[in-house]
């Protein structure tokens, strides 16, 4: 058992951020799984766990649960809700590192999972038809972080052709126009709150990658300070005394020079290409950048 754990921490820590938030959120699901048939053994079917992390449309609630605006986003209605949004994760993950960072990704995840949150909640409160619901309605799912993913791609590489099913090559900007314009039509149907925080998402996709791309802002940095902060916190190792360096000419120093160089050489051609795709799309971009790219993507 401890080496299937140890097996499961290292492909976490070696996969990309797509994969680990994957990872995270089937962690989740699978807990929240056990939880629940654990209380049904004793008769517990309503309350806990559950309704504490899904995002409510009551703002009183809301007030007395606010973590649930982060929360909701990593937990699922059922198996195929979380199918269908961890391989949207997966496929779209992977395109939007063609063209952003892996700190992008993470930003971008959980501001569009917030931006759907947020929209979902004035819609309810705001619009008479949704009034019934109020006290009722719960919000849970990635789906409004991966649209975000979706829009901010197709924003920075529109023309960029996807292989679908029955349709053949579409570019990227028609599949996100098809996604978006499907979820205004359905805001009035039975899960009209779900369509809702979509938009919500879409939203702060396009938002990010219209800053990015015209180099007037990041909307994810703010996010992203937090989470280093965090993450920082809880790495940080007591303070040793460092040992004196010692300077060699040649041998393992001058290796480390000459990595430090290539490493550096290949950060600055890597930003030069996404430069590139920022201003001319990914079609833009010669065989050889596109491959160049993609193992970047990788690592």
């Amino acid at each position: 058992m401890s080496n299937i754990i140890t097996d499961l921490r290292q492909r976490f820590r070696q996969g990309s951020i797509s994969l680990q938030l994957i990872y995270i959120n089937i962690g989740v699901f699978l807990l929240q799984a056990l939880v629940t048939i654990f209380l049904l053994l004793f008769n517990v079917q309503d309350g806990f766990p559950l309704h504490w992390f899904e995002m409510p449309a009551d703002v009183m609630r809301l007030l007395v649960q606010p973590w649930s605006v982060v929360t909701y986003m990593f937990f699922h209605a059922g198996i195929l809700h979380l199918l269908f949004n961890m391989l949207w994760l997966y496929w779209f993950g992977q395109l939007f590192l063609y063209a952003f960072s892996a700190k992008h990704l993470r930003g971008l995840y959980l501001l569009g999972g917030m931006a759907g949150a947020l929209l979902y909640l004035l819609a309810y409160n705001l619009f008479p038809y949704f009034q019934p619901l109020v006290n009722s309605s719960m919000l849970v799912g990635a789906s409004a972080s991966v649209l975000a993913i979706v829009v901010a791609s197709a924003v920075s590489m529109p023309d960029f052709r996807l292989n679908l099913l029955l349709f053949g090559q579409v570019k990227l900007k028609y599949v996100a126009l098809v996604v978006v314009v499907t979820d205004l039509l359905f805001i009035t149907s039975g899960n009209g709150g779900g369509h809702i925080a979509h938009l919500g998402g879409a939203l702060a996709g396009w938002w990010f990658a219209r800053g990015i791309r015209d180099g007037k802002y990041d909307a994810t940095a703010w996010i992203n300070r937090i989470l280093d902060a965090v993450q920082g916190w809880f790495t940080r190792s007591p303070r040793k005394r460092k040992p004196r360096m010692k300077v060699y000419a040649g041998g393992k120093h001058g290796k480390d020079y000459d990595y430090n160089a290539r490493k550096k050489a290949q950060d600055d051609e890597i930003d030069r290409i996404l430069d590139k795709v920022r201003q001319s799309g990914y079609e833009g971009l010669t065989a050889e950048e596109k491959r160049r790219l993609f193992d970047a993507s990788q690592r």
